[in-house]
């Protein structure tokens, strides 16, 4: 199975500060993997870069986690959310990992 990770920081691309609350960053989040039907999980996470013209930046960043989720459908999320966040790009990661579900009565 693949895991697709997006990375998605929260400071606004122009400002370079994070313009509202996380929780409406996440709900906003929540109604785009909706709309592209799509099983997802969340996490938060801190995180730092530099800016191309040598400005380091610190923020908060939302990290969605897809398993085996179309291409297509990871690069609509993408778009929808770089728009959404007033951002120039997210970071998309992709890995091969072993998955399984382990229910109350399995041994």
């Amino acid at each position: 199975m693949t895991e697709t990770r997006i990375y998605v920081g929260l400071n606004d691309s122009e400002t370079k500060k994070q313009e509202h609350l996380t929780i409406t960053y996440v709900t906003l989040l929540k109604k785009v993997c909706q709309y592209h039907k799509v099983p997802f999980s969340v996490s938060l996470a801190q995180g730092g870069y530099m800016h191309e013209d040598g400005e380091y930046t610190e923020e908060t960043t939302l990290v969605i986690s897809l398993i085996d989720a179309e291409k297509k459908t990871v690069e609509g999320i993408a778009r929808d959310l770089c728009i959404a966040f007033h951002q120039e790009s997210v970071l998309i990661t992709e890995g091969r990992v072993r998955s399984y579900y382990v229910g109350r009565t399995d041994s």
